[in-house]
């Protein structure tokens, strides 16, 4: 197949998805983008938002409309890794007994690690590890997760007794952050009014696994110009409180900066919105787009930022503002001019 009907094939098949989640999810176009985005760029997302949003109910319709096996995780404080993972068994048969592998619900496609930050570290590393090595190790034994393998891990930020807040080394393995919002009045009223009908919307399979995958190896052809690169390397870098380009609310409020998982979220995301656009390069526009999403989780606040509530949000718009797509003319020149 030529690049550009895969190319077609992936707009109808990401157009088709956003439809059929909408059958069931009201507004949240931008949160179901995003976790459109996260999916076919091959990385996990975290949502993030108070109870009753619609996180979980979006989570399971995105794998209704997908030929792929749906496991739910309902993380706890007393869940333990073998919950997840799994454990080895003894078995009986007709030969005698012997140990196998019983595999946890973590050996699914489309997981749903609902509550993360409910869980303990050590049950957060288990999971944590599987969505970067996409396997697991148990009693010595190597386990391959089936691919495609996409996490959606979800967490509350207001109710914080009980709870594990990941560690800023854990949150970047998440490719994106999305912050699921309190619905407008309007999308209110459209809730209310599908969900207290008996009526029902049945949600279509839009795509299988060998489809997702041959969709996520497209997004990665997309060529990137040398300007895009480096426009999301000063990015990266401006993000950092002592380089000496950084904005002066990255010095002020940032102690540490993003981490090179920030320039490659920023790239996937361009690339996946240059093709929804019909484009097959990545344009400063397209990372702009990217930027709250990739690097929101990224960013470690200082002392001061903490203690006054900054919003990281609040920095990165003063970082695009203040970032030039173009370098500046000083650095065109040849050394010695």
């Amino acid at each position: 197949m030529e690049v550009e009907e895969r190319a077609e094939r992936f707009r109808r098949v990401f157009s088709s998805l956003t439809h059929e989640i909408g059958k069931v999810v009201v507004g949240h176009a931008e949160i179901v983008r995003g976790v459109l985005v996260c999916l076919f760029s091959g990385g996990h997302a975290l949502l993030e938002g108070v109870p009753g949003l619609g996180k979980t109910l979006l989570v399971k319709t995105l794998a209704e409309g997908l030929d792929l096996r749906f496991s739910r995780i309902q993380f706890t404080p007393d869940l333990m890794p073998a919950d997840i993972v799994g454990t080895n068994i003894v078995v009986e048969t007709p030969g005698g007994r012997h140990f196998g592998f019983q595999r946890g619900p973590l050996f699914g496609q489309i997981v749903l690690a609902d509550e993360v930050n409910r869980a303990t570290p050590k049950t957060q590393s288990a999971l944590l590890e599987a969505m970067q090595e996409l396997s697991v190790t148990v009693g010595g034994t190597h386990h391959a997760l089936e691919r495609p393998f996409f996490v959606l891990a979800t967490q509350n930020p207001i109710e914080m007794e009980g709870t594990y807040p990941l560690p800023e080394a854990q949150l970047d393995r998440f490719l994106l952050k999305l912050k699921v919002q309190y619905p407008s009045a309007e999308d209110l009223a459209e809730i209310i009014e599908r969900t207290t009908k008996p009526v029902t919307h049945p949600v279509h399979k839009v795509a299988a696994g060998p489809e997702v995958e041959d969709m996520k190896g497209l997004v990665r052809e997309v060529p990137v110009p040398q300007p895009v690169k480096e426009y999301v390397s000063r990015l990266i870098l401006c993000t950092r409180p002592d380089v000496g380009d950084a904005p002066d609310m990255v010095r002020r409020f940032v102690r540490y900066g993003s981490s090179p998982r920030g320039a490659q979220a920023l790239v996937l995301g361009g690339k996946v919105s240059a093709l929804m656009d019909g484009r097959f390069n990545v344009s400063f526009d397209d990372i702009r787009a990217a930027a709250f999403a990739s690097l929101r989780h990224r960013l470690i606040l200082s002392f001061e930022g903490e203690a006054e509530g900054i919003d990281p949000d609040r920095i990165l718009e003063d970082l695009l503002d203040r970032v030039p797509t173009q370098p500046p003319k000083s650095a065109l020149l040849p050394q010695g001019l």
